[in-house]
């Protein structure tokens, strides 16, 4: 892949909405590839995060369990970002995923995501306004359920 046909794809990340293109060039450049068959695994539960995944192409499913208990999270198509929040703060995998299709991926790095943020603050303003906004969206839904569960 170009790396303009990379920045193409970051472009369409939810989470890199409002980078120019100069940005999501440093990005797209500080950026590793990984081409992987179908079938192979991404990521597995439970492993240490260091880096989130853009799907270029082809299609992933997450799953939880392993063998007979392994049970499907969801499926995840081009433009989709995988691992999110390992991005921000260290953590595990809370589920594997593994390719349906062959695949292209973007792998982002923890310590470049970090670059972006310190190098553009105003990228860092944004995020937080939008995790904020998330999280008082996600709290406000766990009240109306309430009754359900209390």
């Amino acid at each position: 892949m170009s790396l303009e046909s990379d920045i193409a794809v970051l472009r369409k990340v939810r989470l890199f909405d409002g980078l120019q293109t100069d940005q999501l060039r440093l990005l797209a450049f500080g950026a590793e590839h990984r081409r992987l068959k179908a079938g192979e695994f991404v990521f597995r539960e439970n492993a240490r995060a260091d880096a989130g995944f853009v799907i270029a192409s082809g299609n992933v499913t997450l799953t939880r369990g392993r063998g007979e208990a392994e049970k499907i999270v969801s499926r995840h198509g081009p433009g989709a970002l995988l691992g999110e929040l390992c991005l921000i703060a260290e953590t595990t995998r809370p589920t594997s995923a593994r390719t349906e299709t062959d695949c292209d991926l973007i792998r982002v790095s923890r310590p470049l995501f970090r670059r972006m943020l310190e190098e553009y603050p105003d990228f860092a303003v944004m995020l937080h306004a939008r995790i904020r906004d998330e999280l008082e969206t996600m709290l406000a839904d766990i009240e109306r359920l309430e009754d359900r569960f209390g």
